[in-house]
């Protein structure tokens, strides 16, 4: 097999490399590279074998290992579209965070996690980890100032996401960075919310990137996974947690999320128009007293999003003037946005944090952190925004 190259000549466009990044040819022709839900691969000499499992060369050995050429054909687009050395694909978002922080940390040791991220890791930091003797200093976007004073020769990793979940901070990562490569912690950064469409955190000095895959590079709620990407040296480690985790996403996963890539540029860019236009409408509202997302930020915020990304994405949140049976009302009175979890499909989804992703948060913790019971977050699909438009004033005006 050999690898598909449309511009050897010089380097292609995200669009071009979304469709061919990582692809193989087999004998048979097939266009992109073919499912294989082998879990085992056959070898002609046992010096051969070795070469692989040694890694004197690249090669298929055994589905679990993640040595399958579907699952490394996804990788290598992967690691090409955020222009890292490597990518590891995993069966989830979460399993990609919790192999990448039990590979950098051990006991004694000390993670820094920025602002508001997924509940689900906010579990896995404040009661998994503290078990393995692995503590968490949790800071607020508001006190992000406060990032260099918390370091410590202890801390081996400084995690956040940017933009966050669900309140859509932004934080600076080359400031980032340079704090944290002071002490010699590594920065991890979630770019599930913005896409290598829209930004690239190693361009600014991050160490390695995380998505949720399930999300905007799966793009039709049809499948679950995760990816990291970063150097190889950082990868390795993590790779062995994974492959005796247990963690490695199926080939059949791995081929259905290479097929919806293709299409990530798209899909993206229409969100990033959609959003836009819906916060625009949410932040003249009169029942509306908030409205996040990041084409409406000022000052400092702006500065950073005009540095750092290439567009706003598709996700944005909004506080109801109201409480939380008001909220939900205005929630359940949505015909176009579905009531669910989860983000970044072709279909619009509505959802209030309090119910879903942060419902495991300490209602004091979220109190603090702005996660408001009246707080309605959106995520922006394909739909017609006027018809998106149209559904929220029709659930606002209704009241």
């Amino acid at each position: 097999m050999t690898e598909a190259n449309p511009t050897p000549e010089r380097r292609a466009g995200l669009s071009t490399r979304c469709v061919h990044a990582g692809d193989v040819r087999d004998p048979q022709g097939a266009i992109h590279t073919p499912l294989y839900g082998h879990s085992t691969f056959a070898f002609d000499s046992t010096a051969d074998l070795l070469d692989v499992v040694e890694g004197r060369a690249e090669g298929n050995l055994y589905t679990r290992y993640g040595l399958n050429p579907t699952i490394r054909s996804l990788e290598h687009k992967l690691a090409d579209l955020e222009d890292a050395q490597a990518a590891l694909a995993f069966g989830s978002g979460m399993a990609a965070e919790a192999a990448t922080f039990l590979s950098h940390t051990k006991t004694g040791e000390h993670i820094v996690c920025l602002g508001d991220v997924y509940g689900g890791t906010f579990e896995l930091l404040g009661e998994n980890l503290p078990q393995l003797g692995i503590d968490t200093t949790f800071l607020t976007a508001g006190e992000v100032d406060q990032v260099p004073s918390v370091l410590t020769d202890r801390t081996r990793i400084v995690f956040f996401e940017t933009p966050t979940n669900p309140t859509l901070d932004v934080f600076d990562i080359v400031t980032i960075s340079q704090h944290a490569h002071a002490v010699g912690a590594l920065v991890v950064v979630d770019n599930t919310f913005a896409t290598p469409v829209n930004q690239n955190p190693l361009h600014h000095g991050a160490d390695l990137v995380i998505h949720s895959a399930t999300k905007y590079l799966g793009g039709h709620s049809d499948l679950t996974a995760g990816a990291v990407a970063g150097p190889a040296e950082l990868l390795t480690p993590i790779a062995t947690w994974r492959k005796n985790l247990g963690q490695v996403i199926a080939p059949e996963i791995a081929s259905l999320l290479a097929r919806s890539i293709r299409t990530l540029v798209v899909r993206v860019r229409a969100q990033n128009v959609a959003a836009t236009a819906v916060a625009e409408f949410l932040n003249d509202h009169p029942r509306v007293t908030g409205v996040n997302h990041p084409s409406l930020a000022t000052g400092d915020q702006a500065a950073i999003i005009k540095t750092q990304m290439r567009g706003h994405g598709g996700m944005l949140s909004f506080l109801v003037d109201g409480d939380a049976a008001a909220t939900a009302a205005v929630v359940d009175r949505l015909r176009v946005f579905s009531i669910a979890a989860s983000l970044g499909g072709a279909e619009s989804l509505v959802t209030q944090p309090i119910t879903t992703t942060h419902h495991g948060l300490d209602p004091a913790e979220r109190a603090r952190r702005g996660i408001a019971d009246s707080l309605v977050r959106l995520s922006v699909g394909l739909e017609d925004a006027e018809d998106l438009i149209a559904d929220l004033a029709q659930a606002l005006n209704a009241a």
